[in-house]
């Protein structure tokens, strides 16, 4: 409430969150109303005098070497206790040591305890003058600040910036951190006074403007940009379960549940199929939801970071992608394409605060923590479930996981009318289904637990929930943008061939990858492991650049399903052993009219009334299937 916006290239104040709509006006008196889902996401959009969030690249985490990397997480631990008397920090629960109680003794008395625990630990330059500097470049640097960098291989992200300037934007954001109206334009005239202030006046060759703007960008905390208030390290452990969530993202459950259903997997044999879904425990929104087979393991955390950061109109290439999976499937939609795309752009997208998540659940790696930590994003272990926690996410994603399986059984029955029994859909095909699904119905369904006690009797559904609570929070939860999606993405080392990229049995190419061909390098590749449509090609302007699927076109044409579901026929076939042909061989030849060929049989008729029909024939008239390969000698 209050702040400017830039939205459709003109400069708006917010006067009003009601609804799920913000309402705005601009300097000349003209007002406009639109969706919040559709403000955040449109073109251009920005809010003024705050950066926007920028998450560490996982790829980068992943350079640092394990001792490293197992370093900086033990100096995450000891600054949380430092600084809160939790290993875990605030979100971690418990009770405080006694010499850590932040009641009883100084912020200077706890970092002088924690470098003598540590000496006696056998850390070696373990003073107290090392624990504050280590908590405060914590403070501005996040986890990454912690990481000991003389054996890293990467670029410096300062490039070749003096490092005197890049000393002096450091302290201005240090002497700007917590104030509410800083902007960034602030802190780069404060950083040019301390530089000649410290240097004299033109001692030192400054950047231009739109460097230091990206040097700001590049050395500011992601989870504390210019102008945010400072962080606190303030609460306490609440008894009595986890606390309530008031606010859209505030917290969300991540968790798997198995569904009624088997698809074709890539190597032509039947699957089972589960789902891994992030649910916003507040309006019961489903923020992500990725299918899987189970025997492929848990989810990566970072592609379901991914899925509900990011909103899907921000997407590279998302309306020809959408287009290309809706013209797929089955022949009768919930709802034409143009309703379908209007409904997915207002879909909720947002960074949540909290994440509530199983080991089991979703695979948390060092890379996934590190991008929590930027991120601000607090992790916390799903509770057990108990008969009083039956209720919970997992509850709702189990009654998701049966409206759903009702509703891709009736679209396949309707679709494989006539055709054998099996599976019939592909993942990506449920996949599709399920986004379309997860938007029309279940987002507009009222629910039983989305009640207010002073109204029992009017269940809201979850997109009318998520209306509601935006005007109360008074609020917008911002997601991130599109050119971050393909970074949150797990990445991989692959050749550029003549030919382009392949990963997965599957070739992607582009124009833009032709003057990168023939290098003899391993190129930094960016994939989602559940949607092979297209890759993000790190090149070297060091942007992600989307690779599409070099065949992706075969689910358009209109014999390539068909191929694809009478191949998985040949392999259960074969995998079942079943002989290739019945009945006896070796006898004289016969007169049999070839009525049709279909899979690679025959369907003969028995001319003569004798030889081939007695044997040949499966139903009633002389008809049936013949198989050449079992037959061949009556040929």
């Amino acid at each position: 409430m209050g702040v400017q916006v830039t939205f459709e290239g003109r400069t708006w104040q917010v006067t009003g969150l009601v609804d799920g709509r913000v309402h705005l006006v601009a300097e000349d008196g003209a007002t406009g109303c639109v969706l919040a889902a559709q403000l955040v996401c449109a073109p251009g959009f920005s809010v003024t005098g705050a950066a926007a969030a920028e998450p560490p690249a996982p790829a980068l985490w992943e350079t640092v070497p394990l001792a490293a990397q197992e370093r900086a997480l033990a100096w995450l631990r000891h600054i949380r206790e430092v600084e809160t008397g939790l290993p875990g920090g605030p979100a971690g629960g418990g009770a405080p040591r006694a010499e850590y109680d932040p009641q009883r003794f100084t912020l200077a008395e706890r970092e002088g305890t924690k470098a003598r625990e540590l000496a006696a630990l056998g850390w070696t330059r373990a003073s107290r003058t090392t624990v504050q500097r280590m908590r405060l470049v914590y403070q501005r640097q996040g986890l990454w600040g912690l990481v000991d960098k003389r054996h890293l291989r990467t670029f410096s992200p300062t490039g070749r910036t003096d490092e005197r300037v890049v000393a002096a934007v450091l302290e201005a954001l240090r002497r700007r951190r917590g104030r509410s109206k800083t902007t960034t334009l602030q802190i780069i005239e404060l950083a040019e006074q301390i530089v000649a202030d410290t240097y004299g006046p033109a001692r030192v060759k400054l950047p231009g403007r739109s460097s230091l703007y990206r040097l700001v960008k590049v050395l500011a905390d992601p989870a504390e940009p210019p102008g945010s208030a400072a962080r606190t390290a303030t609460g306490t452990a609440r008894p009595g379960g986890p606390p309530p969530a008031l606010r859209p993202a505030e917290r969300v459950h991540v968790a798997t549940v198995r569904l009624g259903l088997r698809a074709v997997g890539e190597d032509g044999g039947v699957v089972p199929v589960a789902m891994t879904a992030a649910l916003d425990a507040a309006s019961g929104c489903v923020l992500a939801a990725v299918l899987h087979p189970p025997q492929d393991g848990p989810v990566s955390l970072s592609v379901l970071l991914a899925e509900m950061a990011v909103p899907r109109p921000q997407r590279p290439g998302w309306p020809a992608l959408l287009e290309q999976a809706h013209a797929g499937g089955p022949a009768r939609r919930l709802v034409s394409l143009p309703a379908r795309i209007e409904a997915t752009a207002a879909r909720p997208a947002a960074v949540p605060e909290t994440l509530v998540v199983a080991p089991s659940t979703a695979a948390v790696t060092p890379a996934v923590l590190a991008v929590c930590e930027g991120l601000g994003i607090s992790l916390e272990p799903a509770p057990s479930r108990t008969a009083g926690a039956r209720r919970g996410a997992a509850y709702t994603l189990e009654v998701l996981a049966g409206l759903f399986a009702r509703h891709a059984t009736a679209a396949e029955e309707a679709c494989a009318a006539g055709e054998a029994a099996g599976a019939y859909w592909s993942m990506p095909h449920l996949q599709d289904l399920l986004d379309e699904w997860i938007t029309v119905r279940w987002h507009q369904r009222p629910q039983e637990q989305l009640r207010h006690p002073l109204l029992p009797r009017a269940g809201l559904a979850p997109q009318e929930m998520w209306e509601v609570l935006l005007g109360v929070a008074g609020m917008v939860p911002l997601p991130l943008a599109g050119q971050h999606y393909g970074e949150l993405l797990p990445a991989a080392r692959c050749a550029l061939t003549d030919s382009g990229i392949r990963l997965g049995g599957r070739r992607y190419d582009d124009a833009c990858l032709d003057e990168h061909r023939g290098r003899g390098r391993r190129w930094e590749v960016h994939h989602h492991p559940h949607d092979p449509r297209q890759v993000f090609v790190r090149l070297p302007d060091s942007l992600l650049h989307a690779i599409g699927w070099a065949d992706g076109e075969h689910t358009l044409r209109p014999f390539d399903e068909t191929v694809r579901r009478r191949t998985s026929s040949v392999l259960t076939r074969r995998g079942a052993g079943a002989p290739p042909g019945s009945g006896e061989t070796g006898r004289s030849a016969d007169v049999a009219a070839v009525e049709g060929i279909a899979d690679g049989m025959m369907l003969v008729h028995d001319a003569d009334g004798g030889g081939a029909g007695d044997r040949i024939a499966r139903d009633t008239g002389g008809f049936g299937v013949y198989d050449p390969q079992a037959e061949a000698e009556l040929w």
